[in-house]
């Protein structure tokens, strides 16, 4: 399937926009840490979207999506919505690294430096 039938659909872009304007504080501090190619030169992209889902943060050159998780992902609903799009996600070939907010305000190193092991070589 080609990237462009399922990256960034037209339907899904006020809604990115929104996300956009309105990060979460721990998305904001990754995104300081992240923007501008900061970490190893790697280009990433903020609530970008792959087929109906849309994640977090999105490295095109590694077909690397990271997922910042509030309490809302771990409800029930929650669990089962994250499992589904991370499904979808892993069957076309995109790895998902999940990190919960409280990793991102406790130790940003340590989870800039576990995004960064999971670069290709």
């Amino acid at each position: 399937m080609p990237d462009n039938k399922i990256f960034n659909k037209k339907y899904l872009k006020g809604f990115r926009k929104d996300l956009r304007n309105h990060l979460t504080p721990a998305e904001a501090i990754l995104w300081k840490a992240l923007k501008n190619k900061q970490l190893a030169g790697r280009k990433f992209r903020r609530q970008h979207s792959i087929g109906k889902y849309i994640t977090d943060f999105y490295c095109p050159a590694e077909r690397l999506a990271v997922e910042l998780d509030g309490a809302e992902h771990f409800t029930p609903s929650g669990m089962a919505y994250d499992e589904e799009r991370d499904n979808y996600i892993r069957g076309i070939g995109i790895k998902i690294l999940r990190f919960e907010n409280k990793e991102i305000y406790n130790n940003l190193e340590a989870v800039l430096e576990e995004i960064k092991n999971n670069f290709k070589a």
